[in-house]
């Protein structure tokens, strides 16, 4: 059983940058390959990034490219999201979630864990 708990959301200007951190407990971190989603009010829950278990290969949804990062280190058991250039479009809640490390995946349905979630709120 791993657990996740998100940090590091708040409140920025619209072309500001936040850095989203993701701690994970209770399990062998290296056995899972992370992911990233978001949900903004009245939308479903939608792919942001993931990365492999050793962090060597990431992959994005078309509208982050560029903009969003997405890190780990395994030896604190952290994965990382910096948001660069942020939107108003951007504001949601944002979710950090495991899968065993078997390919890279962008449906939820993928993901056997999840955090609580963190607020980003990108104003105008």
């Amino acid at each position: 059983q791993v657990q996740l708990v998100e940090s590091g959301g708040g409140l920025v200007q619209a072309g500001g940058s936040l850095r989203l951190s993701c701690a994970a407990s209770g399990g062998t971190f290296t056995k899972y390959n992370m992911g990233w989603f978001r949900q903004a009010p009245g939308k479903e829950r939608e792919f942001v990034a993931a990365i492999s278990w050793s962090g060597t290969t990431t992959y994005y949804a078309d509208s982050m490219k560029g903009r969003f990062t997405i890190s780990r280190d395994n030896a604190k058991n952290m994965v990382y999201l910096q948001m660069n250039s942020l939107k108003p479009e951007d504001t949601a809640v944002y979710y950090c979630a495991a899968r065993p490390k078997y390919g890279l995946a962008i449906d939820t349905d993928e993901y056997d864990y999840w955090g609580q979630g963190t607020q980003v709120t990108v104003s105008s």
